[in-house]
């Protein structure tokens, strides 16, 4: 791939650093030409000096035939604003944005650009290690809005299908653990006692999923 970094500070960088180690092209852009330090001597991509939403300065990048785009400067209008120049004057495919405010990053995600809310994403993060017993969960997406979360069934549901579950909680099985192993549940797998029960959720739905999976009693659903 040939991709478009906006941003040479410590994520920029290390983004930059992955990406040339697995054999990608690299550009990097910054407007500060003193940060292209951080890439140190072994970076083989290409450095550009100037502003990531001038043009100009894209083209210089090879914006035009680059397959992604990621923009992570310590700004959040000049993400918004590359990201959206790449995403819907470039034609880039894969566009992702760097946002410190929370509330901003769900309006663009609206907008069809995925985007990493800095702050709450560091937050819930340590939320989970400072008091992990608050909920069962083992994943959280980067924009920190949909995780996936053990759900622990009571017993009612033994003997009912992954199906059922799914239509009386009105969320996904993500996968199950049975006998220890791993795997994909299909609607007609039937749960049997002793499944460890993984569900995709988000954060105002969770509460609800968990009541009903752990309710006695769940033949009306």
């Amino acid at each position: 791939m040939h991709v478009v970094i906006m941003g040479c500070g410590r994520l920029g960088s290390t983004l930059a650093q992955n990406l040339d180690a697995r054999g990608h092209q690299v550009a990097v852009i910054d407007q500060n030409a003193d940060a292209f330090r951080r890439l140190g001597s072994d970076f083989g991509g290409l450095t550009v000096n100037g502003i990531g939403f001038d043009r100009d300065v894209l083209r210089a990048a090879g914006i035009e035939r680059a397959d992604a785009f990621a923009a992570v400067s310590s700004g959040d209008n000049s993400n918004i604003i590359s990201a959206r120049l790449a995403r819907e004057t470039f034609g880039v495919s894969r566009v992702v944005a760097r946002i410190y405010d929370a509330k901003r990053a769900q309006v663009y995600e609206r907008l069809g650009i995925p985007t990493v809310a800095t702050i709450r994403w560091a937050a819930d993060r340590m939320f989970r290690y400072l008091a992990p017993e608050e909920r069962f969960e083992v994943f959280r997406d980067p924009t920190s809005v949909v995780s996936i979360v053990e759900v622990p069934l009571h017993r009612d549901w033994v003997g009912r299908t992954v199906k059922s579950l799914e239509e009386g909680t009105g969320a996904r099985v993500a996968y199950l653990m049975r006998f220890g192993m791993g795997s994909l549940a299909q609607p007609s797998t039937v749960l049997q006692d002793g499944d460890q029960v993984f569900m995709l959720v988000t954060d105002d739905t969770v509460s609800k999923v968990l009541d009903i999976a752990g309710r006695a009693g769940n033949e009306g659903h």
